[in-house]
């Protein structure tokens, strides 16, 4: 019955974030979704601009904090090691959920793109940001890095085993293809409003601090990380970068 409630845990930790993260891109996008980032302001510009960065450095906080290695050791004391990526990953889905749920149109124009053409290549590229980042998380390991390797092996009674130090495509030029994916889609639209530029500006700052703590742990763990980093640009590739190492790492 524990391995049974240990899969069904996992597995349902993942298809919550599997909906999360379709419902953001159409929240960001102002796609499809009954609620996106533009829906109309319902409140005063101070008090919703409160709300949304209260919810933003809400994600922030817990995407870092449960992402280091004393709240793994602390949490792993209170439940299986197997469940701890899988919590991780619902934890993350929920506070997304709360962000969307309670976030704050705040009006106000920045750019506007009237070109057809122009407005469908900004849609394409937003796409592409999206795509990027799911062909990320697969060449370094999909199911791994939301929980349902882990979990798997637990029910098969199977040892966890670290992903080896690799070079998976993408990350032989730049260190971090997954959130350069996330910086396009946030960027890339036809109406960028000062709601979406508030979100877009709050975003990539936590991707570059994201990014910082994250590495500091990968030095930690991976000896070669320190001469990958020298050789491999952060998010924007090199024109002749050539990379014979890279780290399978998570996002953090």
């Amino acid at each position: 019955m524990r391995k049974t409630a240990l899969l069904l845990y996992g597995v349902a930790s993942y298809v919550v974030f599997l909906a999360t993260f379709l419902y953001l891109i159409g929240f960001i996008g102002n796609l499809w979704v009954p609620k996106s980032i533009d829906a109309v302001p319902t409140m005063g510009l101070a008090p919703a601009l409160a709300i949304d960065l209260a919810l933003l450095a809400l994600f922030a906080v817990q995407h870092s904090v449960m992402a280091r290695g004393f709240f793994k050791r602390w949490l792993t004391r209170h439940i299986p090691e197997a469940a701890e990526r899988s919590t991780y990953v619902l934890a993350s889905s929920l506070v997304l959920i709360l962000l969307v749920v309670f976030w704050q149109p705040l009006g106000g124009l920045i750019w506007h793109v009237s070109s057809p053409a122009l407005t469908a290549a900004l849609y394409s590229l937003f796409g592409v940001g999206w795509l990027l980042v799911l062909v990320s998380t697969s060449l370094i390991s999909h199911f791994d890095l939301f929980g349902l390797r882990q979990v798997w092996l637990a029910v098969r009674g199977r040892s966890y085993t670290p992903l080896a130090f690799a070079t998976p495509w993408l990350y032989r030029y730049v260190r971090h293809p997954l959130y350069a994916g996330f910086l396009i889609a946030i960027w890339a639209t036809p109406t960028m409003t000062v709601t979406h530029l508030v979100f877009a500006l709050m975003a990539s700052a936590y991707i570059v601090i994201g990014t910082m703590l994250e590495e500091r742990d990968l030095r930690g763990v991976h000896t070669e990380y320190e001469a990958y980093a020298r050789a491999v640009p952060r998010f924007v590739p090199r024109l002749r970068t050539t990379v014979r190492a890279s780290c399978t790492h998570r996002a953090a």
